[in-house]
């Protein structure tokens, strides 16, 4: 009886071990092969020049002020000025004031159009920091290998790197099929509400449906995916909502030798507390599930165990992805704490407290689901929780690796970079893209630019760069992109 008993709890073992060691095997998507281009040359360092003209222009956008209205007209008149054959061929409309939308009209009015989008404006430079700057921040200093400045990495590169494309292809001839349109935006980085939001308005107004948009968003990185050494080209296809929330606290006030027994600094920071520990549950939804498997194939053979056996480990995969504050943000909405409000004399207790916290969303939870959360957890009737700022939006639209878009925008990559390997992925910032979905079912978020664990705080950060060789590959990608989606 006992050596039948094992004789079962062996052959049960085995079958268990088979199902994890077939689903390990068959786990994993690979993309085609392309040739690599070699049709395509970029004088880089012409090329680099012309962004470090761009770099130089101060189209910041702030919420405190009114538009920089002079740098934006200094920034249209300076790519009228650089490209010359795309303004003579391609039709171009400033969209409230300070907006740009070129288009370039293909012969097949058949064929739907694909938007590319870029964004002109850039974040302030903190001024305790621009003394720590390699070079002056708004320098456009071509220097070592790179070109450096405010907008470098976020985004005049993939601005003027459409333009370039298109001016290039121009000078080759090309009479496209399929309509192509551009579009700039002033404000994306204080929500895109005047720019973006407007272009879209006037395309929905002319009833134009697109094929797919294009905008930033991810990037080629190296060093950055745990256990995965080549360069990755993560195509964003999906970007997280966000919401402020802003909490106040209410309690006793009186003079600070006296301390009450639940002061309004005191609850607020439990609740603090309370909603750190208890943030909203990990888990590994599409896009990022779809990056796994797409990535599988360079995985080391223990992560390839896990990731394709969610159905035994989730858990285990979770628990570690929460360990690296990137692959956390790509796998929960995330809690952000970020302002604090309390007090104005050392001796005297404040009647109420307050704190502003940013949440990422998730796609498949939502600005309801967050506000709910926070309530729940801080529990507390004398904490009164609100939706603060003027931007709130929910998660995108996931868009699909099964379509046309993202099969074109893989090939191109394979074809620019072919030292890369490809997936989609979790945007976990905001962009433009939003603002266009009722344009296209399918919206995309890429610029080859390539990035290190290093470069991250570069961007929006001190020392911004681009590569001149990377520069001049961001510019390939969009004229074989073009090309391409007009084949």
């Amino acid at each position: 009886m006992m050596f039948r008993i094992f004789s079962v709890l062996a052959i049960a073992l085995l079958v268990f071990l088979a199902i994890l060691a077939t689903r390990t095997y068959l786990y994993g998507k690979e993309l085609d092969k392309f040739a690599p281009i070699t049709d395509v040359s970029i004088d880089q360092q012409e090329a680099a020049k012309r962004l470090s003209g761009a770099l130089a222009i101060k189209t910041i956008s702030r919420t405190d002020v009114p538009v920089a209205a002079d740098a934006f007209k200094a920034m249209h008149q300076y790519l009228e000025n650089t490209f010359p054959l795309t303004h003579e061929n391609l039709e171009r409309e400033t969209v409230n004031e300070y907006s740009l939308l070129y288009t370039w009209r293909g012969d097949n009015l058949e064929l739907e159009p694909i938007l590319l989008m870029a964004h002109m404006d850039v974040v302030p430079i903190a001024a305790e920091t621009v003394h720590q700057w390699k070079y002056p921040p708004f320098s456009g200093k071509v220097a070592d290998g790179f070109i450096w400045g405010r907008g470098a990495l976020d985004m005049k590169q993939s601005l003027m790197g459409i333009m370039e494309a298109v001016e290039y292809l121009l000078v080759q001839k090309l009479k496209p099929d399929r309509t192509v349109y551009l579009a700039f935006g002033h404000d994306e980085e204080v929500g895109g509400y005047q720019g973006a939001a407007k272009i879209a308005e006037l395309l929905e107004s002319r009833n134009i449906k697109l094929n797919f948009t294009l905008d930033e968003g991810s990037a080629i990185v190296q060093g950055i995916l745990p256990g995965i050494s080549p360069p990755v080209a993560l195509v964003g296809m999906a970007e997280k909502g966000a919401v402020t929330l802003k909490l106040t606290a209410f309690g006793p006030g009186g003079h600070g030798s006296m301390p009450p027994a639940n002061s309004a600094i005191v609850q607020l920071a439990r609740a603090i507390d309370r909603l750190e520990t208890n943030q909203m549950p990990a888990e590994v939804r599409y896009p990022v599930s779809a990056m796994f498997e797409y990535l599988a194939s360079e995985m080391p053979l223990s992560q390839r165990v896990v990731i394709a056996n969610r159905w035994l480990f989730e858990r285990l995969l979770t628990t570690k992805l929460e360990t690296h504050r990137a692959t956390n943000a790509a796998i929960r909405t995330t809690t952000a704490i970020t302002v604090l409000k309390a007090g104005t004399a050392y001796n005297v207790f404040p009647t109420t407290a307050s704190a502003l916290g940013t949440f990422r969303i998730l796609p498949g939870d939502s600005i309801e689901m967050v506000i709910d959360h926070v309530r729940r957890i801080v529990g507390s009737p004398n904490i009164e929780v609100e939706v603060a700022g003027r931007v709130a939006s929910e998660p995108s639209r996931v868009s699909s690796t099964e379509s046309s878009g993202f099969a074109t925008i893989a090939k191109t990559i394979r074809q620019v970079s072919p030292d890369t390997i490809v997936a989609p992925s979790l945007v976990v910032t905001g962009t433009d893209s939003p603002h266009y979905e009722k344009l296209a079912e399918n919206s995309f978020r890429f610029v080859p630019m390539r990035i290190k664990k290093e470069d991250i705080k570069r961007i929006h950060g001190i020392d911004e760069r681009v590569g001149v060789a990377n520069y001049a590959e961001i510019i390939r990608f969009y004229v074989q992109l073009i090309r391409n989606v007009n084949d």
